[in-house]
């Protein structure tokens, strides 16, 4: 099924050129691997949209539920519900899905950042993209309890490494890169380190100069209220 809104704000760009659709989903809202993809871990987590600046940091979009959060040796995908919220430029359809999904694909992430919320025993993850044309970083925060974070953090880790070292075709890696790749597949971080770098990264950019989320035009409720931006 592809009835979604897809609330990552990025596109591929020069290596996935047909990935234009959602993810494709089951009847239970869970995601429906490729045919060479292996799903190695499931969470439950809430999520948030970041763009990252040289000076400053904002929140441009959350979603007010966890959500599903899939790790497979190829992306990472996340399915969840917000009747509020849609596509930049996409028309209200009448009866539309209020699922919403994403996906960071394992070319994509340059880094991750690591932190605790502050509230409680709460963790948020960063996985941060590096944009074409813009000083800009997207961003997706992952936010759960600690110990289920720190696990998230080392599965994306491990996932992006392996993609990256078993697929010359897409990334083009030197030698040091190979091996900073190979210590992040092979060895275990020291606990809570804060960031970590994901050597052969490849840019996206982005679908809309617009903010990617817009609430819906039949829903009264204000887009602050939804996105957290201020």
């Amino acid at each position: 099924m592809h009835d979604d809104a897809s609330p990552f704000f990025v596109a591929p760009h020069r290596f996935d050129a047909a990935d234009d659709t959602s993810p494709t989903l089951d009847r239970r809202h869970e995601l429906v691997p490729a045919q060479d993809e292996w799903v190695l871990a499931r969470h439950q987590v809430k999520v948030a949209g970041h763009l990252l600046g040289p000076t400053e940091a904002r929140r441009t979009w959350a979603l007010p539920e966890a959500v599903t959060v899939t790790v497979t040796d190829h992306r990472l995908v996340y399915v969840g519900s917000n009747p509020h919220l849609a596509v930049v430029g996409a028309r209200p359809r009448r009866g539309a899905s209020t699922l919403v999904s994403g996906q960071i694909r394992w070319q994509w992430p340059s880094r991750l950042e690591l932190s605790s919320t502050g509230a409680g025993s709460a963790a948020r993850l960063l996985v941060v993209c590096d944009a074409l044309r813009t000083i800009q970083q997207p961003a997706l925060a992952l936010i759960g309890p600690g110990p289920q974070i720190e696990r998230l953090s080392q599965e994306i880790r491990r996932a992006v490494a392996t993609f990256r070292l078993t697929r010359p075709e897409l990334v083009d890696l030197s030698p040091p890169e190979r091996d900073a790749l190979s210590r992040h597949a092979l060895v275990s971080p020291h606990p809570g380190q804060p960031r970590v770098i994901l050597p052969g990264s490849l840019p996206v950019e982005f679908r809309s100069r617009d903010d990617y989320y817009r609430p819906r035009s039949t829903y009264p409720m204000r887009y602050d209220a939804v996105s957290g931006h201020r």
